[in-house]
């Protein structure tokens, strides 16, 4: 594939997407959106792996720690939240 070619479309949010964040490994993407979401990503297959619920309103930004276990996202309702960031639970490990 040449640099610069179109890999993948990745579509699942149901409003504007505000942020996105790679893994550290490269073979996860986080996304957030005006949707309240937050969605994780296999960047291999461009599959939805898991959609994260918790925010009252849109999510702003999301990141990964540097060893990749845990994603911080920020929202507009004012709270900072961290979650695992493998795992089947939706649920976050620690609310701000």
């Amino acid at each position: 594939m040449p640099p610069g070619a179109l890999r993948a479309t990745l579509k699942g949010h149901a409003n504007r997407v505000l942020s996105v964040a790679f893994s550290p490994d490269g073979k996860t993407v986080a996304s957030t959106g005006a949707d309240q979401l937050i969605k994780i990503w296999d960047v291999g297959t461009g599959e939805e792996r898991l959609t994260l619920k918790g925010h009252s309103s849109q999510v702003n930004s999301i990141s990964f720690t540097s060893d990749g276990k845990t994603l911080v996202s920020g929202s507009q309702d004012g709270t900072i939240k961290l979650w695992r960031a493998a795992g089947a639970k939706d649920v976050p490990i620690r609310e701000e």
